[in-house]
């Protein structure tokens, strides 16, 4: 119970800290400065939540990552079914915190996609956004994989290492389809969104659901392959 509860918690703040930024600086190609700022905020949250709920939950925050995790033989079949609900409740709630703080602030358009994703920046082609999340999530999930490893000398900086990947992604990933790498992060924007009379990011949903969890498959898989010692191949 304890997991699931930081990783709602977890989930939470990335949607507000991460998606709040996105609805306050935009994320057009015109505002450049918007993109860097966007990317560093869903960075910073992951290092702080890391060093907040690490010790409890591992800090997954994340379908993709939970599911690169599972197949990796870091948790159980049960375990990645509740991860999963409290990752996609704590979105939800993360969202319905920004439209309480904008709405009462009266800060922006309550219609937009609460930093939802979409196809606008690959003309909406459904296939190209397929693409983008699949290589984008394989870069942020082996990273996690890599620093995460017993194998790995990284001290006490494996949550710095995954924020600034996660950055790094983002950069990329925001004028193509917003960088979504993470299920839950989509999907509790995308239903807010549309209680807010804007349903188009639910009409692509799926890519950001999809997407994520093959290029997590592809890079437990390609991990896995990689740490394997030949002596006991």
């Amino acid at each position: 119970m304890k997991k699931c509860i930081s990783e709602f918690i977890g989930t939470a703040v990335l949607v507000i800290l991460g998606c709040g930024t996105a609805m306050l600086v935009g994320c057009n190609a015109a505002n450049g400065s918007g993109y860097l700022l966007t990317a560093l905020a869903f960075g910073l949250v992951i290092v702080a939540m890391a060093y907040s709920i690490g010790n409890i939950s591992g800090c997954h925050i994340n379908p993709a990552v939970s599911l690169g995790v599972l197949l990796s033989g870091g948790m159980t079949v049960k375990e990645f079914f509740c991860y999963i609900v409290s990752q996609i409740l704590g979105a939800f709630a993360g969202s319905a915190v920004l439209a309480l703080i904008f709405k009462l602030g009266n800060v922006t358009d309550m219609t937009g996609g609460f930093g939802s994703n979409g196809l606008a920046g690959v003309n909406g082609s459904a296939v190209a956004g397929l693409v983008v999340e699949i290589v984008l999530t394989f870069i942020f999930v082996i990273a996690i994989l890599g620093v995460t490893s017993k194998k790995a000398a990284h001290g006490s900086f494996g949550g710095l290492v995954i924020g600034l990947t996660l950055a790094l992604v983002h950069i990329l990933g925001i004028g193509l389809t917003g960088t979504s790498v993470n299920p839950a992060r989509s999907i509790g924007p995308a239903i807010m969104a549309a209680l807010y009379g804007n349903s188009a990011p639910l009409s692509c949903i799926w890519v950001f659901i999809v997407g994520p969890m093959i290029g997590a498959c592809l890079a437990a898989i390609v991990y896995k392959l990689l740490e394997k010692d030949p002596k006991n191949a």
